[in-house]
């Protein structure tokens, strides 16, 4: 049964293994040259002199300047970066949803389930296959972008955390490519053609996505809270690669008065008018500066909470699957 599971699947392996070569000769120059350019501008010493938050304001800002510059060149790879997100799902697209319901549409399952091989066999070892298939090339996948984006997300001041990088990146891959692979297996038992079943696997895949991403991932740990007064000379931030979830000016009560904004005036200075600085947006004396964010060392924690939930919905839709399979008539 692995055997011929392997027999009907080697065209698809063939074709995963040369995307993956047409991949890895575009992304490993891109690679080596943002390397080289991370080395010129010196930007390895500023990662290590940022990570002491009592380093010279000198520094701070000379080291701001030069990941500006990196980010800058490399800015036109964020497109790059999003097209690679929709790897995961094309593995579900063209292993998964075609699975059962290429059988089923030409008629061969009958043929399949009466040579002495049952429907839950068959289904379970061609699952698995096709499943530990899924995981090999994931591994590769995300081993492959960690490598890839690492300059990018040492640039970035979210760092690792960021919307689009941290789903590059790390073991999360391995969770999503395994939940497209059983949500298009599981479209398959449902629909029964191929055409339907990819289109109901790409727009559940996409939905489940952006509301875990949106909805769950801010909240897998309490998020942490910075304050400090807006009359300063310079005020402190979450540090560098921490996830900002939210931030803004409040007042002494804790009415937020302005959003996505934070106001820092040196001491003594006032408003041409003569009023306290930040007057004309309502702000208050005594009104501080408020941060809502993720600290950067919770990375690979967030990173195994979504792996295991998207492998927990992976295995219960395989679970669905297979009962499925033992129905279709």
């Amino acid at each position: 049964m692995i055997w011929l599971t392997w027999r009907q699947h080697r065209r698809q392996a063939l074709f995963t293994l040369l995307g993956f070569a047409a991949l890895a000769a575009l992304m490993v120059p891109i690679g080596l040259s943002m390397r080289n350019t991370w080395a010129d501008l010196g930007l390895a010493d500023c990662v290590r002199q940022l990570a002491d938050p009592n380093v010279a304001a000198t520094i701070r800002d000379t080291c701001d300047a030069g990941f500006h510059r990196f980010t800058n060149r490399y800015r036109s790879l964020n497109l790059v970066a999003v097209l690679l997100l929709t790897l995961p799902v094309l593995v579900g697209l063209f292993w998964g949803a075609p699975l059962v319901a290429r059988e089923v549409e030409q008629g061969t399952h009958r043929f399949v389930w009466t040579q002495g091989v049952g429907r839950t066999r068959w289904a379970v070892v061609k699952f698995g296959v096709v499943a530990a298939a899924a995981v090999l090339a994931a591994v590769g996948y995300g081993l492959g972008m960690s490598w890839w984006v690492e300059p990018l997300t040492q640039a970035a001041r979210e760092g690792r955390l960021g919307m689009i990088v941290f789903d590059l990146q790390g073991v999360v891959p391995i969770g999503y490519t395994l939940f497209a692979v059983a949500l298009g297996i599981v479209a398959g038992t449902v629909w029964k053609r191929m055409l339907p079943a990819m289109g109901v696997t790409l727009a559940a895949f996409i939905g489940v996505r952006a509301a875990v991403a949106i909805l769950a991932r801010p909240h897998y740990q309490p998020a942490r809270t910075l304050t400090f007064p807006i009359v300063g000379t310079d005020g402190p931030q979450a540090e560098r690669g921490g996830w900002i979830l939210a931030q803004g000016v409040r007042n002494p009560d804790g009415t937020l008065v302005a959003e996505d904004t934070r106001i820092q005036c040196p001491p003594g200075v006032t408003a041409p008018d003569g009023r306290p600085c930040g007057a004309e947006l309502g702000v208050e004396p005594g009104a501080y500066n408020w941060q809502l964010y993720q600290p950067a060392d919770r990375f690979w924690l967030f990173q195994g909470i979504e792996t295991g939930l998207f492998v927990a919905l992976a295995v219960l839709l395989l679970y669905l699957a297979v009962r499925r399979v033992r129905r279709i008539a």
